[in-house]
């Protein structure tokens, strides 16, 4: 049988009941949807290569069906196998978009609410922030800051002791300074107030694509942004190293500048959308 033959014979049972019709309309378009928002995600995690790959495989199945005597239900086969492929590696992306989608019981940090920023109040934040990680920096003393926007569950706020302070470097230093009994905790920063401190954090599971020599703090960082779109400041108890956890991802070794772009970011990016 020609390729026209088979074409025409397709055509013949698409168009044959009204039940097909509605049933291949219904189908296509679930898969439509389905691709383009699996081609969303690959584009918004920078993986055009896949997208063109996908693509690609998909053409190929549906030529490879049509001129075969193959079921064509086996062309549902490809897409399960690349949801299985982007949930193997995607994990940390999948979860914390999922996290952020549930309809959960927000802590008691309330979004701004339109209300407009003091631009040096803000500017004395984040020098009082920088001030406080590189003082306990140079004497080695660990820490972990949450910058959130409001959106950090109720029972990690619960775990620690609620301050609702304004941020000054001498507060932060002293919560963290050893031996007191919040420093092995998170503080969780929301807009211009401390919300709370010695939360517990939930630990990265990704202990493959953190390095050795990091310890609890680190994955208690890191774990925290895998769930929930927040940023992690961190300060090596052993090293006096500072660093950035984003999305699952750590950056080590952080200056002032990084410091400074991080919070700035932080205060008149991230905190504005959600005033939106």
């Amino acid at each position: 049988m020609n390729i026209g033959q088979k074409l025409s014979d397709f055509w013949t049972k698409f168009t044959g009941s009204a039940e097909i019709i509605v049933a291949l309309s219904v189908s296509v378009l679930v898969f439509a949807v389905l691709y383009f928002y699996m081609i969303r995600f690959l584009l918004d995690n920078k993986s055009g290569g896949l997208v063109s790959i996908f693509v690609l495989s998909m053409i190929l199945g549906a030529g490879i069906i049509a001129l075969s005597n193959m079921n064509s239900a086996i062309f549902l086969v490809i897409p399960a196998i690349y949801l299985v492929i982007l949930i193997v590696l995607y994990s940390v992306e999948l979860k914390r978009i999922i996290w952020a989608h549930m309809n959960m019981k927000l802590a008691d940090v309330k979004h701004a609410g339109g209300r407009s920023y003091d631009e040096e109040k803000v500017e004395n934040c984040i020098s009082e922030i920088i001030k406080a990680l590189q003082n306990m920096s140079k004497s080695d003393t660990g820490a972990i800051i949450v910058l959130s926007t409001g959106n950090i569950p109720s029972q990690i706020i619960d775990s620690g002791v609620k301050l609702e302070a304004d941020i000054s470097s001498e507060l932060i230093e002293s919560v963290f300074f050893p031996k007191t009994p919040l420093h092995d905790g998170a503080m969780i920063i929301s807009d211009t107030k401390i919300v709370a401190a010695g939360c517990f954090l939930p630990l990265s599971q990704n202990v493959d694509n953190i390095p050795k020599d990091l310890g609890t703090r680190h994955r208690a960082g890191i774990g925290i942004t895998e769930t929930i779109d927040v940023v992690s400041l961190i300060v090596s108890e052993e090293t006096g190293i500072i660093s950035i956890a984003r999305a699952g991802r750590i950056s080590r070794y952080a200056d002032f500048e990084t410091l400074k772009k991080t919070l700035n970011k932080y205060y008149w990016q991230e905190l504005e959308s959600v005033r939106k």
